[in-house]
């Protein structure tokens, strides 16, 4: 037998969005953008992708493919500006992170439909986090959105720690 992965997939995307929410909220000074990031490569990202695969593992598809995608988003994020702020290739323009966040926002809807079949829990958090992504978009034309992100972004990893919590309660 597997143990579920989903509370502790929860909790690695949950802490992530609530740093890195800080950051871009402007809270914070933006000194904690890089240690938001790392936290993001190794529990964010790997973290949520070792839970993935005990999900798979499982057979529980929809935690899975939601924790199996989320994970090297942040990996992926991670990589991108360290790699942009060491100069190992041309500075991103606007509007290719903008693509980029659109890009997840769609994915994020697909995964939103789903949720609906879930549990309320999971449609706000996906709620928010299609949000985010669109917030993210737009924040890369405006400071107005990108702070608004921020704020979605602790707001979702909230929601996220509760909907853990309440997992690995409930299974304890």
């Amino acid at each position: 037998m597997v143990a579920s992965g989903s509370p502790l997939g929860l909790f690695a995307f949950s802490v992530t969005c609530i740093l890195l929410g800080i950051v871009n909220a402007g809270i914070s000074e933006p000194t904690l953008a890089n240690l938001a990031l790392s936290h993001g490569l190794f529990f964010g990202g790997l973290t949520q992708f070792v839970a993935a695969m005990w999900e798979f593992a499982a057979g529980n598809l929809f935690p899975a493919t939601a924790f199996g995608s989320y994970g090297p988003f942040w990996i992926s994020i991670a990589a991108f500006t360290w790699a942009q702020e060491a100069g190992l290739y041309a500075a991103a323009q606007e509007i290719d992170l903008a693509l980029y966040f659109m890009t997840w926002c769609c994915f994020t809807v697909l995964i939103w439909i789903i949720t609906f079949k879930l549990n309320k829990a999971l449609v706000a958090i996906f709620t928010l986090v299609m949000l985010l992504f669109l917030f993210l978009a737009i924040g890369e034309y405006s400071v107005a959105f990108h702070k608004l992100a921020g704020w979605v972004g602790i707001a979702c990893g909230c929601l996220g720690l509760y909907a853990g919590f309440a997992m690995l309660l409930n299974e304890t």
